[in-house]
């Protein structure tokens, strides 16, 4: 309990505290007391959408040609969506972001001021993070952060970020998001796995302990299953229990949304997590983040949404719901 109480700070301390204040430095929030908020929107024209914080389209010349093997992704929960992606990075591509970050790796930092002022606390948070530069290698991974949320309408993929965490290594239970300013926020997480020294990683899962845990012994495969040895064939159940953590497979990544569609701007409980001690080795994961317009239901939703030509299946035919292709 004592882990909990500390990590309920971390809420305020995530690193989308200071993309809030500076995306969101006119808004001011009104809820009522005793209702149920209701999202106050402001037009997205009053947004100031930073170059050195936000990773905006533009190069239409790009060309970014899918990877094999190719990613697949399973549906792991429906409310709130969680997806895993096999074979989210190739292996070229992940070589490319450890030789880029090294160089730019330093100590990770916290605030809970909006960002006005940072410190260090490795009590909350232990690693070394790296804003990576937009190589073109770089800006096809946004490419396909983008293609797996759909080519979402006024969402937009915020720099990303490699973390290193050496042996101790963790960071405390918190929410990637940290309020739902004028109908926007952080609105979706990916967590990729970049490096595990070669197999020689102990420890270090991404952990949710608020989330159901899947009763078919498959997902034993991508989770920590106590007393199970992973089998993606045989289908049989387990106890379901709250706590699922993802194992740390290099190339693979976990993608969860972080808000209500209700129109409410509340947050999923189940999206509080945490990166668990390493206990012996070096992980090496990569954040991507996206900020953006708080989806409502689409009868409620003041945006239209006209078709995007892209909107097509390309890079992934195979999605898979609790071992079944569909």
């Amino acid at each position: 309990m004592l882990s909990y109480a500390v990590a309920l700070i971390g809420i305020l301390i995530v690193f989308n505290s200071p993309l809030n204040n500076l995306l969101f430095s006119n808004v001011n929030p009104h809820q009522c007391p005793g209702q149920i908020p209701q999202l106050h929107r402001i037009p997205l024209s009053t947004l100031n959408l930073r170059e050195d914080l936000i990773a905006l389209e533009g190069n239409s010349s790009l060309q970014c040609m899918p990877h094999t093997p190719a990613p697949v992704v399973h549906v792991y929960s429906r409310e709130p969506l969680v997806l895993y992606i096999e074979n989210f990075l190739s292996l070229d591509e992940r070589e490319h972001l450890l030789g880029i970050s090294e160089p730019l790796f330093e100590p990770s930092t916290t605030t809970s001021d909006g960002g006005q002022t940072t410190h260090r606390n490795t009590t909350v948070r232990d690693s070394e993070v790296a804003v990576i530069p937009r190589t073109d290698r770089v800006r096809c991974i946004e490419n396909r952060a983008r293609e797996i949320q759909g080519w979402r309408e006024n969402v937009f993929i915020e720099r990303l970020r490699t973390q290193r965490y050496r042996q101790g290594g963790h960071y405390n239970h918190h929410f990637d998001w940290s309020s739902n300013r004028g109908g926007w926020g952080r609105v979706s997480s990916f967590m990729v796995w970049v490096d595990d020294g070669d197999g020689s990683l102990v420890g270090g899962g991404t952990e949710f302990p608020r989330m159901k845990r899947s009763k078919d012994s498959r997902w034993c495969a991508f989770i920590e299953c106590p007393g199970k040895t992973a089998n993606k064939g045989d289908g049989l159940e387990q106890t379901p229990e709250l706590g699922v953590t993802f194992k740390v497979i290099p190339g693979n990544a976990v993608y969860w949304e972080n808000f209500r569609s209700d129109g409410t701007g509340r947050g999923w409980v189940e999206a509080w997590h945490a990166g668990l001690p390493v206990e012996k080795g070096v992980k090496v994961g990569l954040n991507i983040w996206s900020t953006g317009y708080i989806e409502q239901h689409e009868r409620d939703s003041p945006i239209t949404h006209e078709r995007d030509p892209r909107r097509q299946p390309r890079l992934y035919p195979k999605v898979i719901d609790a071992g079944r292709i569909t």
